[in-house]
């Protein structure tokens, strides 16, 4: 269980080799030792990221997760939660895509639709079944500043965020009342595998800034955070701008 001072004993990572997930874990287990499961595909990456989590000394379990195997979700999170109860659950898994593709391709647009919302959705409500039951616990689900607004050069990923966002920000009112705290991330352009090779975003940021906005969210039950704090204010203005001035914006 949490510590009075916001100190998890275990955390579960969805998308067991996301780098700011692993950012997350890390900076959580930097003064203590912590269980931690690991939910991905078997891969060199993955296992990889096992290791990476027990030289920071963590005890990390792994189990098999699809994302986009969604009759699977079920049975697969109940495994995560056999051996004890889940402090922090990470939904941290997601796809970027190629936009241009993702336009004009049913089968790349439908891939981030089913991997960015569809199954994010399905495991936030198994997630949010599981940690009623045990009466205690906090979802950190990794939205996108690209959700806040439709933007030419990555709308189509944008509209899957933009829907999660809001599942996840329901979410937390839901479930407000059975004990279980949800917090919402909303990154900018954070360098990583990812974004590689991609013009970097006005006030971008890497996995370790990240964490830390994630870290203090959970010891202080936000709900919602950005990442870095200053983005709030740029998309509260970029928010109300008029579409034939946004669309002449270079971003």
């Amino acid at each position: 269980m949490i510590d009075a001072v916001g100190n998890p004993q275990s955390i579960l990572l969805l998308g067991g080799t996301s780098e700011i997930g692993l950012a997350v874990v890390e900076a959580f287990a930097s003064d203590r030792p912590l269980r931690v499961v690991l939910g991905g595909r078997a891969s060199e990456r993955f296992d990889a990221a096992k290791a990476q989590l027990e030289q920071h000394g963590c005890a990390v379990e792994t189990f098999e997760f699809d994302a986009q195997a969604f009759d699977t979700h079920g049975e697969a999170l109940r495994k995560a939660f056999a051996g004890g109860d889940i402090d922090v659950a990470l939904v941290a898994f997601g796809l970027l895509g190629d936009n241009e593709k993702a336009w004009t391709d049913v089968a790349t647009a439908v891939e981030l639709a089913q991997v960015n919302y569809t199954a994010t959705v399905s495991v936030g409500v198994i997630l949010g079944e599981l940690l009623r039951e045990q009466g205690h616990g906090s979802i950190v689900a990794f939205s996108s500043v690209a959700g806040e607004r439709a933007r030419r050069s990555n709308f189509v990923y944008g509209s899957t965020k933009a829907g999660m966002d809001a599942f996840y920000s329901g979410l937390t009112e839901a479930l407000r009342p059975e004990g279980v705290h949800v917090t919402v991330v909303r990154p900018g352009f954070v360098h990583s595998r990812m974004t590689e090779g991609l013009k970097p975003a006005p006030l971008s940021t890497t996995p370790a800034v990240v964490a830390a906005i994630v870290v203090d969210a959970v010891r202080n039950r936000r709900e919602l955070v950005w990442a870095p704090g200053p983005l709030r204010y740029l998309f509260s203005v970029l928010r109300h701008i008029p579409r034939p001035i946004f669309r002449k914006l270079p971003i």
